[in-house]
C-alpha cells in the first residue's frame, strides 16, 4: 500500500547548542523507533485498538507495612515502581477499572477490553519454608486472593468482567517466578531474598521474575513441565483454553514456543524485543519481532507498539506519548497494541496511583473515540483471529 505522507519530525525552536543537539537527537531517535516498529508486518484498514496488561494473579508487594520494612532493610529500592505500587488487584481496584471501561463503546458497541495476562499460581511460602527452601510449592492465585484483606470476592469480579467483555484473561505462566533461581537465592542465605520471603514476596530482584529464563540445558525439561502444568491449570480455572501467550519479562526461547504450539496456541504476545536465554555465554540475547511475523511453529507474533505505563514514569506524558504511538500505528495501517502493566491500576498501596492513572486512561480512551470514530476495541485473541483469517486486507 503506497503512502504519500511524510515522516513528521518535531521542530525545536532553540539555538543549536550541544545539549540541544542531544535533545533533538533523542527526539528524532524516538520518532524513528516508533516508525520502525510499525514499518514491517501485517496491514489492515481497520483501526484496531488492543490493550494488553501483564502480571494479573501474581503477588508483588502484599502491604504498605511490608514495603516499609523491606525499604528499611535495604531489600528493595524505593525507586522501584513495581515494589512501590504493584500488588494483587483488590475488589476496589477491579471495580474502579471496570467502571472506567464501561464508560466507553466503539462504533460496534464494544467496550475497551483488557487482555489480562495472568499467572495461575503463587508460592506457598509456609510449605517452602518447611522444606528448608529445598522444595518449591505453589498455591492457585484464587487461594492467594483469600489471604489478602480486600480480595476475598475479587475473583467473582474477574468473572463478572469476563462476562461483560471488559476483562479477558490469557496465559502468562504458572507463576511470575524463576523457581530454580529463586530457590538458589534462598538456599544461599541471601539476606535480601530472605527478608522478602518473610514478607511473603519475591520482590528483591527483577531477575527472578523472568520465569522462563533458563540457565542451562538441565532446566529445559523442568521449565516445559511448569509451562504445561500452568496451561492446564489456566483451562481448569477459567473454563476455556488460552488462545494467546506472553512470557514474563519477555524472556523465552524455542522450547517455550514448542510447548505452546503443542497446546494449539497460535498467537504470541510480546514486545518488539525478545530476551532469549544464552546458555553458552550466560544472560540473554535479543531477537526482534513485528506484528504478523511467523515463527518456526507457524505461530504469529503480536508486537506492542504503544505504551501506557504512568506508574513506571510518573513525570512522563504517557497520555500524549500513547496517543502519538496510536496515530503512528494507524499511519502504517497496523493495529495499535497498547502495553500497560497491572501496577498502573492498583490502589491498595497508594490509592492515588489508581485514581490518577484511571483519569489518564479515560483521556486516552476519550481521545481515541473522538479522533478515530471508526476505531474498534479487540482483545489479543480476537486480533489474532483477524490476522490468521485475513487474506489481503
Amino acid at each position: 500500500m503506497k503512502k504519500t505522507h511524510a515522516f513528521k519530525v518535531t521542530k525545536v525552536n532553540k539555538p543549536v547548542t550541544w545539549l540541544n543537539f542531544l535533545e533533538m537527537s533523542s527526539i528524532i531517535k524516538r520518532q524513528l523507533s516508533c516508525h520502525l516498529v510499525n514499518f514491517p508486518g501485517w496491514r489492515t484498514n481497520r483501526k484496531i485498538v488492543v490493550i494488553e496488561s501483564d502480571d494479573w494473579g501474581s503477588i508483588r508487594m502484599p502491604s504498605k507495612e511490608a514495603y516499609r520494612f523491606l525499604i528499611k532493610a535495604g531489600a528493595i529500592s524505593a525507586n522501584d515502581p513495581f515494589a512501590r505500587n504493584d500488588s494483587l488487584a483488590s475488589e476496589e481496584d477491579l471495580a474502579a477499572l471496570f467502571e472506567t471501561l464501561r464508560g466507553f463503546r466503539d462504533f460496534k458497541g464494544n467496550h475497551p477490553v483488557i487482555t489480562a495476562n495472568c499467572v495461575v499460581a503463587n508460592p506457598d511460602f509456609e510449605k517452602i519454608r518447611c522444606s528448608g527452601f529445598s522444595e518449591y510449592h505453589y498455591e492457585l492465585f484464587t487461594e492467594t486472593l483469600k489471604k489478602y484483606p480486600k480480595h476475598k470476592n475479587a475473583f467473582t469480579l474477574w468473572k463478572e468482567g469476563i462476562g461483560e467483555k471488559l476483562f479477558f484473561p490469557q496465559y502468562h505462566g504458572r507463576e511470575h517466578i524463576n523457581v530454580n533461581l529463586w530457590l538458589d537465592k534462598l538456599q544461599s542465605g541471601s539476606e535480601a531474598f530472605l527478608n522478602a520471603f518473610d514478607q511473603h514476596t519475591f520482590a528483591a530482584d527483577h531477575k527472578v521474575a523472568a520465569a522462563f529464563g533458563i540457565r542451562s540445558e538441565k532446566e529445559i525439561d523442568t521449565i516445559k513441565q511448569i509451562i504445561q502444568e500452568g496451561y492446564d491449570l489456566f483451562s481448569e480455572i477459567f473454563g476455556y483454553s488460552s488462545a494467546t501467550f506472553i512470557a514474563p519479562n519477555y524472556t523465552w526461547d524455542k522450547n517455550v514456543e514448542e510447548v505452546m504450539a503443542h497446546n494449539g496456541v497460535k498467537i504470541i504476545q510480546g514486545s518488539k524485543r525478545q530476551n532469549i536465554p544464552d546458555l553458552k555465554k550466560g544472560g540473554t540475547k535479543k531477537a526482534y519481532h513485528y506484528t504478523g511475523q511467523k515463527n518456526r511453529f507457524n505461530q504469529t507474533y503480536l508486537v506492542r507498539n504503544c505504551l501506557f505505563e504512568p506508574s513506571i514514569s510518573p513525570k512522563a506524558d504517557y497520555v500524549g506519548a500513547c496517543l502519538r504511538h496510536i496515530a503512528n500505528a494507524f499511519f502504517w495501517n497496523t493495529p495499535a497494541i497498547i502495553g500497560t502493566h497491572r501496577l498502573n491500576y492498583i490502589g491498595s498501596l497508594d490509592e492515588k496511583n489508581r485514581r490518577e492513572n484511571l483519569k489518564q486512561l479515560k483521556i486516552v480512551l476519550e481521545t481515541i473515540l473522538k479522533k478515530w470514530p471508526d476505531a474498534e476495541f479487540l482483545s489479543s485473541a480476537e486480533l489474532g483471529q483477524v490476522i490468521l483469517h485475513a487474506k489481503n486486507d
